[in-house]
């Protein structure tokens, strides 16, 4: 079987197979970055063997059994795996050794000569090839441009930013990025027909191994890209069609023509986010950042910028360009439904719709509206599990809601000593956010909760990786009312009733996300967010001014109570890509979280809200374990408790890692392994929750562990993931590890 696999037996008779290439570099003095030579000089060989793991070459193997034949399945495993034979007669020596040499010249071995052996056994053949690099040539002297021209006066001035340097080896690449790095400059300085390939490099090597650089405009390069260029007339088109003929007359605004009318968009929300402006110097990042920020708007589907030569110039002499900016609008207003089939841990299970609004230009400042209604029906299809009977199961849980958010794409603030509102070097629209939402939850003979929530706040991004979101007002209004099955729960853990009062969270929030994964060449990449909320330290101020109390020691507002807390989430994530392959889903992904909620004051002695409390476990958690089948702690509920421990299993604090190894298998499937570990704790001691409260010298005993494996169906555009994970640890007084837990999900975990 070893030997038919090798695949050997299908080389013609009299030729050989070729199995690779080596090369061989020598120099009589060191090599600087000779790893990343050799590199280069074997990326060029060609041609590439047939494919080889251990010895084995299956694809040449499957390519024998189609030979002279039509069909069967021999003909199919062929056409689908198979690989016809690389031989020694396909390579082409002298070619290859002369794209050797052509490398060592780039890297500056000047003197640098190659030759060739070939290897051959019974039915293979290897070809080593040998690089006498010889020494290097470095850089003596470099000249930028001395005459006194516009644009070798533009070039001579971005010299202080060289990547040339004396002393360095002459490297073709780095002079190819030279030219590159002051062509974005020239274009940025009004050089609108400027290009790379007009600068020329003369290198002149002297004695000893040196060379002097001169840098020079051609000869060749066209009058208007030598001179700068300035805008002249500037036109927005915002309901541009590809059959567009309109003569119609435009509005003037600022400057601008803009078209066809302020029906739809007032001119003044598209010129905030156009940085094109007339009588001034062409820069390309201002134009970049004009479609950017169109494009953010969410108004348009494409936008696009033409640029010709205006008619003349002006009376100073200056080269002048006219500008055509299109753009082809989005539907203005759009309603989208989705069905939904409900099935949670709880056994609660049933059906869903969500139902969303959204107007694109709601005030005609392309302001976007979005409003958004739910509504879901669940019943209990049985018991949990240890309930007393199967009484127990038939509970009906109904939700409605509706949201409504108006996203307002500046920022609705004046501007600061060290903040420009309008953020003129961002490439990304910032937004001011107004929202709110009612929602109400009912669950059949255990209680209803209606919660109301108002918030502000803005959104700014200042790169592409970064991103800032500031919410100063954050209102929640809770109301809850219960029935006398889940008041006897509530009369019996009183910790637990606090999490179910009519309650105020009077909140304010600032979160930073930097995420590199946008960066998609980056083999490493680094997710970060961080978050900071506070709520009822204006209130407990203000309340605290009166001096007023409610027998329970607490202060109100309109009488009720109201939370005082802050809470604090970090998150980090490092990918790491295992092949050099821009392309592969290798990876090795790690993700930490900690979460900190610290309720004082009017809460002290309490917990946090409900609603911003921890709970752990589940298919994008620990899991090994149910959505809040852990914690706090070491507590576990027992006997009848069971059926509520949904609510008991929050807490305040929490601590969570990942470790996850993803492995492509075939397109569109991937594998995975991975371990997980976390717990929840509380702030605060509750009798009722034994072995709950976070202590430090407890951490890593109480983590739950879980581990497992997981095949995903990955689209690009859509991911369905299965997962399989066993407890390995549990910090509770389980005398049983108990079976693995197989969790359905959409998209990866993180």
């Amino acid at each position: 079987m070893f030997s038919a696999c090798s695949g050997l037996r299908y080389i013609p008779e009299g030729q050989k197979l070729y199995t690779g290439s080596k090369v061989i570099l020598k120099s009589p003095e060191k090599i600087p970055n000779k790893s990343a030579l050799q590199t280069e000089l074997e990326s060029v060989i060609q041609p590439k063997p047939n494919t080889s793991i251990l010895g084995l070459r299956p694809k040449l193997y499957f390519w024998g059994l189609g030979q002279k034949k039509n069909k069967g399945i021999g003909k199919f495993l062929a056409d689908k795996f198979g690989e016809p034979p690389v031989l020694l007669k396909d390579v082409k020596f002298s070619t290859t050794s002369g794209l050797i040499t052509n490398r060592l010249y780039n890297n500056g071995f000047f003197n640098g000569t190659v030759t060739y052996e070939v290897k051959a056994k019974e039915k293979t053949a290897q070809i080593g090839y040998t690089a006498n690099a010889g020494r290097v040539y470095t850089i003596q002297e470099i000249h930028f441009p001395d005459r006194d021209t516009l644009v070798d006066v533009a070039i001579r001035a971005t010299q202080p930013g060289t990547l040339l340097k004396v002393g360095d080896p002459y490297n073709l690449n780095t002079l190819t990025t030279e030219r590159i790095r002051i062509d974005d400059i020239l274009k940025n300085q009004g050089y609108f027909y400027f290009q790379p390939d007009y600068i020329l490099f003369q290198v002149d090597s002297t004695y000893d191994h040196k060379i002097n650089v001169y840098l020079r405009v051609k000869a060749t390069a066209p009058a208007r890209a030598t001179r700068p260029h300035w805008l002249d007339v500037i036109k927005l088109n915002t309901n541009y069609v590809l059959t567009d003929t309109t003569t119609r007359e435009p509005i003037r605004f600022r400057g601008y023509q803009y078209f066809p009318d302020e029906e739809l968009f007032r001119a003044r929300a598209i010129t905030n986010a156009t940085f094109l402006y007339p009588d001034s110097l062409y820069r390309r990042k201002r134009r970049d950042q004009t479609i950017s920020r169109l494009m953010s708007l969410n108004n348009f589907k494409f936008v696009e910028i033409r640029m010709k030569p205006a008619v003349a110039g002006d009376s100073a002499g200056r080269a002048r360009l006219d500008a055509d900016i299109l753009m082809t609008q989005l539907k203005r207003k759009s309603l989208r439904a989705e069905l939904q089939l409900i099935n949670k841990n709880t056994d609660f299970n049933g059906p869903g719709l969500n139902v969303s609004f959204r107007n694109r230009s709601a005030l005609r400042g392309a302001e976007q509206l979005i409003v958004t209604g739910r509504a879901a029906y669940e019943i209990q299809t049985r018991p949990p599990e240890n309930a007393e009977s199967r009484g127990n199961s038939g509970a009906i849980s109904t939700e409605f809601g509706v949201s409504a958010q108006l996203l307002v794409p500046r920022l609705i603030a004046p501007n600061l000593p060290l903040l420009d509102v309008k953020l003129p070097n961002s490439e990304f629209q910032p937004r001011t956010n107004f929202g709110a939402g009612v929602r109400y939850i009912t669950r059949t003979g255990y209680f209803s909760t209606a919660s109301i929530n108002l918030n502000y706040g803005y959104s700014w991004k200042t790169k592409i990786t970064n991103e800032q979101e500031l919410r100063p007002i954050d209102v929640t209004y809770n109301t809850f009312q219960s029935q006398e099955a889940f008041r006897e729960v509530l009369r019996v853990r009183p910790f637990l009733q606090n999490a179910f009062n009519n309650q105020f969270i009077l909140g304010s929030s600032y979160r930073y996300t930097y995420n590199q994964q946008v960066l998609e060449q980056r083999r490493q990449q680094i997710y970060f967010q961080g978050m900071v909320e506070v709520s009822g330290n204006a209130a407990n101020a203000l309340s605290s001014l009166s001096g007023k109390k409610e027998p329970g020691e607490f202060y109100t507002i309109a009488g009720q109570r109201f939370a005082q807390y802050t809470k604090i989430d970090l998150e980090i994530r490092e990918y790491f890509r295992v092949s050099s392959n821009p392309t592969s889903g290798n990876r090795i992904v790690g993700r930490l979280q900690v979460g900190v909620g610290m309720p004082y004051g009017n809460s002290k002695g309490g917990s946090l809200p409900y609603l911003r409390q921890y709970g752990i476990g589940g298919p994008n958690s620990v899991r090994a374990f149910a959505v809040r089948e852990i914690g706090p702690g070491t507590y576990r509920p027992t006997g009848s408790d069971v059926i509520n421990n949904y609510y008991d299993q929050v807490g305040d604090i929490r601590l969570e890692g990942n470790l996850e190894y993803r492995q492509d298998l075939v397109p569109y499937l991937k594998g995975a392994v991975f371990i997980d570990a976390g717990n929840i704790w509380l702030a605060n001691p509750d009798p009722d929750r034994l072995g709950g409260q976070f202590k430090a010298s407890n951490i890593l005993s109480q983590l739950a562990v879980g581990y497992g494996a997981g095949l995903r169906i990955d689209v690009q555009f859509f991911v369905i993931r299965f997962d399989y994970a066993f407890p390995l640890n549990v910090p509770d007084d389980r005398t049983s590890l108990g079976p693995g837990r197989l969790n359905l999900a959409i998209g990866y975990p993180f």
